[in-house]
């Protein structure tokens, strides 16, 4: 299949399998398992990093945070262009042996900025994944039934979480903070190669070409448009707003708890790296993982009766985790606080 944008999208005959279809999403949740492991480490890893390089909490925060936020973000957006442009396939395949590179070269980091110029690195990979595989994703699912495919896509971050703070705990334990990096990262370079030689890249707007949309009105053969005509038209667009405020929150109220409530038992509970990852390997991962799923179920069966109830989802799920969240940090108890945070 040639690189180039018109080619992919004049291939509007291409027959999509089901199975084809299932084992595409499948990689996809693999991928995005293997970015939240590498992103999330360093949070169980917070406390004997912070010991050993003797930093302060607002560093751990830099590396945890800010400055990987602020590459994964900015970058996201030309990444996004590329893939609405070129291969996306091969986009996802390189950022993920860039993230896995640098996550093990953490492992390798001597000095305090020699492992925040590795986070960094790890978030211009991992710039580089979610874009194309949203749009892979829109491509291979319809309207009806997105919000489910999308929502077993997003179990990704649950089971990244499991699989980092489970295996990172222990491992840090055992072999250190350094090899915890290292055996983290490797595994990205076989994901990789498994998503180069074996994922399609699906013709853009099949979904709706399978639905029976004509093709002027899937846009198949259109150029992507400039990055300021789609700002301008998210700007115009309450919807598209609002969404994007909300869910700017909703990132910033859930990767703080993530990334910080490691840290907090660990120092005020006195619990070891591998107690804290077995507990949040439970509770984040599996529990994280099933409310992801059934949310997307419930939002694509609400939103038959009014579309409405995709946002309502989100907003009953937080109003039930946020109070409990809070009091969380207040109890006296490891254990109370550990069942506050179940729900949340």
């Amino acid at each position: 299949m040639s690189e180039g944008p018109m080619s992919e999208n004049k291939d509007t005959g291409t027959l999509i399998t089901r199975r084809q279809r299932a084992y595409t999403l499948g990689v996809l949740v693999l991928v995005f398992t293997s970015s939240h492991i590498d992103r999330q480490i360093v949070a169980i890893l917070g406390q004997p990093i912070k010991e050993a390089l003797a930093i302060s909490d607002t560093q751990l925060g830099l590396l945890t945070g800010v400055m990987f936020a602020v590459f994964y973000a900015t970058l996201g957006m030309p990444m996004a262009m590329w893939a609405d442009r070129r291969n996306r396939r091969n986009l996802i395949a390189f950022s993920i042996a860039l993230w896995s590179a640098m996550t093990a070269l953490c492992g390798l980091a001597q000095n305090y900025l020699q492992l925040l110029l590795a986070r960094i690195g790890v978030g211009v990979g991992e710039a580089g994944s979610n874009p194309p595989s949203h749009s892979i994703i829109a491509d291979l699912y319809g309207p009806a039934e997105r919000a489910t495919a999308l929502a077993i896509f997003g179990t990704g971050v649950n089971a990244g979480i499991m699989l980092g703070f489970l295996i990172v705990g222990w491992v840090n334990e055992w072999l250190g903070w350094r090899w915890a990096f290292i055996i983290a990262g490797l595994p990205g370079i076989a994901i990789a190669l498994l998503v180069r030689l074996t994922v399609k890249e699906p013709p853009r707007g099949y979904s709706e070409m399978a639905a029976g949309q004509d093709e002027a009105s899937a846009d198949l053969n259109s150029d992507a448009p400039p990055v300021w005509a789609v700002a301008r038209t998210m700007a115009s667009s309450a919807v598209l707003r609002h969404t994007v405020i909300g869910n700017t929150l909703v990132s910033f109220f859930g990767y703080a708890l993530v990334l910080w409530v490691p840290v907090f038992l660990v120092r005020v509970h006195d619990m070891g790296t591998g107690e804290v990852g077995t507990i949040l390997a439970v509770l984040v991962g599996l529990g994280g993982a099933i409310g992801t799923f059934f949310g997307g179920v419930l939002a694509d069966r609400l939103s038959a009766r009014h579309p409405g109830w995709r946002a309502w989802v989100v907003v009953v799920a937080y109003a039930i985790a946020m109070p409990l969240a809070a009091l969380a940090y207040l109890a006296d108890s490891s254990y109370t606080t550990i069942a506050l945070y179940i729900l949340p």
